[in-house]
C-alpha cells in the first residue's frame, strides 16, 4: 500500500510528514529501552540487538516484494508492522518500517518521496500501534504461552491493515486531489485489505511462531509470557522457584537463517509474485483517481522498479534488485539501529549508581 506522489495533497502530506517525523523521533528514544534491553528476559542488553532489528527490516524488505493474490485482478503484501512491533518491540518496530520505506523510496522509486510521511505513517505507525494494542490486549486475558503469542500475532496482523487503510481513507478526504465518493472509497479500500490482512497475519504468525520455537528469547512480545513450572507440595501445585539469569546465548544461528531466508526471499521468490495492481493501485483504477498520481522522483535510478539496469534478463534483474534491496536494508536498519543502541549504552552507566543506590 504504497501511497505514490500526487495522491495527497502538499498541505496534508505535510502535516502527515510532520506527524511521521514526530512518531520517528519518539521512536528513536523508546527504541533505546527496548534496544538496551535492561529488562529482565531481554536479549542480553548488548549489541547484538541492533542487528537482530536490521534483520527484521531486511526481511520485511523482502517479503514486500512477494505480492500475493486476494482476489480477481488484485495482489496485496505484508505491510510488516505488526511483525515488527512483536518482534524487536514496537518503538524499534516503528524504526524498521520507516527505514524499509526510505530505502524503497530511495533506491526503488516504489512511494513517492514527498508521500514518503504518508506512507510512515500508514505502514510504520498505524499499523505498529494498532497491532501491538490488539497484540497487548489479547496477551493481557488469554493464558500464558506460546500458543496465545502466536495466536495473538495472528490477529494482530489481521487487524492492523484495514485499519492502515481506513487511515489512508481519512487522509484522502482530507487531502485528495480527485474528488471521489469517500463512502465508497472507504467500502473498496476496507474490503480488499481484509483479504491482505489475512495473508498478513498468515506470514506473521508463521515467522513469529517459527522464530518461538527455536529461540523465544528473542521475541519482544513473548517477554514474561511464559507460564510459570508448577512443583507439587503436598498435594498442591505451586510455583517452582524462578531460576537465575540464563547465560546470554549468541542469535547468531537465527541472524544468519533470517538473512538467508530474506534473500531466497527477495533474490529468487519474488520472480514468482503476482503481477495484479495491490490492494491501492486497484482500488484508485476502480475509483478513477490513479491519473493523479505522478512520476517518482527516484524514477531514473538505476534499481527502479525492483529492477537492474542494463541487465536484461528478467529474472536476473530482479533478483540482483532483491538481493541488493535486502542488503542495503540490512546495512542501513543495522547501523541506525547500532547507533540508537550506543546512545543508550551512556544513559544505562549513568543510572547504574543510582539504582544501586
Amino acid at each position: 500500500m504504497h501511497v505514490p506522489d500526487g495522491f495527497i495533497d502538499a498541505p496534508v502530506s505535510v502535516a502527515a510528514g510532520v506527524a511521521a517525523a514526530g512518531a520517528v523521533a519518539a521512536g528513536l528514544r523508546g527504541a533505546r529501552r527496548e534496544l538496551g534491553g535492561a529488562r529482565a528476559g531481554s536479549l542480553g542488553g548488548d549489541d547484538r540487538t541492533a542487528p537482530l532489528a536490521g534483520l527484521v527490516a531486511a526481511f520485511v524488505f523482502a517479503a514486500q516484494m512477494l505480492n500475493f493474490p486476494v482476489a480477481a485482478g488484485t495482489s496485496g503484501h505484508l505491510l510488516g508492522g505488526a511483525l515488527a512491533a512483536i518482534l524487536v518491540g514496537p518503538w524499534t518496530g516503528v524504526l524498521c518500517i520507516s527505514v524499509v520505506l526510505l530505502m524503497q523510496g530511495i533506491l526503488f522509486a516504489d512511494g513517492g518521496l514527498s508521500a514518503l510521511g504518508v506512507n510512515i505513517l500508514l505502514m510504520g505507525v498505524v499499523t505498529v500501534v494498532v497491532a501491538w494494542a490488539v497484540f497487548r490486549g489479547l496477551t493481557a486475558v488469554l493464558p500464558r504461552g506460546r500458543r496465545t503469542v502466536t495466536a495473538a500475532s495472528f490477529v494482530a496482523a489481521l487487524v492492523s491493515v484495514p485499519a492502515s487503510a481506513a487511515a489512508f481513507t481519512l487522509l484522502y478526504a482530507l487531502g485528495g486531489v480527485t474528488e471521489v465518493p469517500i463512502g465508497s472509497v472507504l467500502t473498496a479500500m476496507v474490503g480488499v485489505h481484509v483479504l491482505i490482512g489475512i495473508g498478513e497475519a498468515a506470514i506473521t504468525a508463521l515467522t513469529v511462531g517459527a522464530v518461538l520455537a527455536v529461540r523465544p528469547d528473542l521475541v519482544f512480545g513473548a517477554r514474561g509470557l511464559t507460564a510459570p513450572l508448577k512443583l507439587r507440595v503436598g498435594g498442591e501445585l505451586v510455583d517452582a522457584p524462578a531460576p537465575g539469569p540464563a547465560p546470554a546465548r549468541s542469535p547468531r544461528g537465527v541472524w544468519i537463517a533470517g538473512l538467508a531466508a530474506s534473500l531466497v526471499l527477495a533474490g529468487f521468490l519474488s520472480f514468482y509474485a503476482s503481477g495484479d495492481p495491490d490492494g491501492l493501485e486497484r482500488v484508485a483504477s476502480d475509483k478513477g483517481f490513479d491519473a493523479s498520481a505522478e512520476e517518482h522522483a527516484s524514477a531514473g535510478s538505476p534499481l527502479a522498479d525492483y529492477g537492474v539496469e542494463g541487465v536484461g534478463n528478467t529474472r536476473l534483474s530482479g533478483g540482483l534488485a532483491g538481493v541488493i534491496g535486502v542488503g542495503a536494508t540490512v546495512a542501513v536498519g543495522t547501523g541506525a539501529l547500532y547507533a540508537v543502541r550506543r546512545r543508550s549504552a551512556p544513559r544505562e552507566r549513568d543510572e547504574a549508581p543510582r539504582s544501586a543506590a
